[in-house]
């Protein structure tokens, strides 16, 4: 899968945060009467948001993206107890720590970046851009369209109040005070929304981690 094609430092939380934004934005500004499909645009957007992302570098502690993983798993991991999505409190006490010490951690999830251009991208014999070890042809483009796919599909199965807080951060580009005015919740809780949100969406797609 994507996973296998990226190097050990590639978070795979934030590949998806970042075909996240694509999706959306793919979705506000298309026009149909350009001539372009739906699909073809949002394969661009997506692919541009994720190596946008890239190229900004990653500076997180390799703890915090391990508390990411261990965090998405739990959530996995409840999910799949509950058959419902997992709840703050849920989540923190399979992680055997506090609600206030798991929104720490969510929190400090929201600085994770992404990892070197240098190390994920090459120039194929074109001068296009391309995953260091994919092999151009037909299946990428089917395993593009397939992530895309999944990566729509677990935004819309998203809690309600996790999505719109997506939609009001990438869709609408309020910042994170702005859509706590909206919400009547703190700055620092939106944060902790968007972060879950993130997590939520890794834990649901790890198949594109094997």
């Amino acid at each position: 899968h994507l996973r296998g094609r990226l190097p050990d430092s590639v978070q795979l939380d934030d590949l998806i945060q970042a075909g996240m934004i694509g999706l959306i934005e793919a979705a506000r500004k298309y026009d149909g009467g350009k001539g372009a499909s739906f699909e073809t645009y949002a394969g661009i957007r997506i692919r541009g948001s994720m190596l946008d992302e890239i190229r900004r570098g990653d500076w997180a502690p390799r703890s915090v993206h391990r508390n990411s993983r261990r965090i998405s798993t739990a959530i996995k991991e409840v999910e799949l107890t509950k058959g419902r999505d997992a709840e703050d409190h849920e989540v923190a006490e399979h992680l055997d720590m506090s609600v206030d010490e798991y929104h720490t951690h969510l929190k400090d999830s929201a600085g994770c970046r992404l990892f070197s251009f240098e190390d994920v991208m090459e120039k194929g014999e074109q001068g296009q851009e391309q995953l260091v070890g994919a092999t151009p042809g037909p299946f990428m483009g089917i395993e593009r369209d397939a992530f895309q796919s999944s990566l729509a599909d677990a935004i819309k199965a998203l809690p309600e109040r996790e999505q719109l807080v997506l939609a009001l951060y990438y869709d609408e580009e309020l910042n994170l005070k702005e859509i706590g005015a909206v919400l009547g919740i703190s700055e620092s809780r939106v944060s902790q929304i968007h972060s879950q949100a993130a997590l939520r969406l890794r834990s649901r797609l790890t198949e594109w981690s094997e």
